[in-house]
């Protein structure tokens, strides 16, 4: 059954629910990708957002599903590349929020757990949010990798995905977002591009 889930940055600042969560209404996954380990190193945090394997807990859902009701101005965006993902923050305490593309034509965001309160009968969020569905980008993981459970295919996690997306923009949900414009499609605050010396830096750590 579909349920609200309370948003919360570590200081309190930001504050928010993400509406109507299911099983099937997003993409539950960890991705161990060297830039979304580079982003828990920029925000000083990686001992509270990745695994013991370097991997982030993700669930992908429609950004119209996310409201913020406090706190919205707390928001930041950085980007490690120029073509990077939008990877969204709150200002306040560098607590991850989650990543988008950098268009608002297609409104996902890629939820990251440490900014949801984990309800007290769902400690694990696979309740609310489902089994894990896939595990990707698994070369880049630390450690023993080996020790991974396999997951579902990664080109059905992306169909799953494209149905949703999908979806999403059929029924409008672009126009409803905390992080985009609805009428320009900008970001509402200007993302910070890394130069190549801080990203070589944030990776070297990797």
């Amino acid at each position: 059954m579909p349920r609200d889930l309370a948003i919360r940055c570590s200081c309190g600042a930001l504050q928010g629910l993400a509406r109507d969560v299911s099983p099937e209404a997003g993409n539950h996954v960890v991705c161990y990708c060297d830039d979304c380990q580079a982003f828990a190193h920029f925000l000083g945090r990686p001992t509270d957002i990745l695994d013991q394997h370097g991997g982030t807990e993700i669930f992908q859902m429609s950004q119209a599903a996310l409201i913020l009701n406090a706190g919205a101005e707390r928001l930041a965006c950085m980007r490690l590349t120029v073509r990077g993902l939008f990877r969204w923050y709150a200002s306040c305490c560098n607590t991850p929020i989650g990543n988008t593309l950098a268009t608002s034509k297609i409104p996902f965001i890629g939820l990251i757990h440490r900014c949801i309160e984990k309800p007290p009968d769902d400690t694990f969020l696979e309740k609310s949010l489902g089994p894990i569905r896939a595990r990707v980008f698994q070369q880049f993981g630390i450690g023993d990798r080996a020790a991974l459970p396999a997951g579902t295919p990664l080109p059905m996690v992306m169909l799953r995905f494209g149905r949703l997306a999908l979806r999403w923009r059929l029924r409008g949900d672009h126009k409803h977002s905390f992080f985009f414009d609805p009428r320009a499609g900008h970001p509402i605050v200007a993302p910070r591009v890394l130069t190549v010396a801080e990203r070589d830096e944030l990776r070297g750590v990797v």
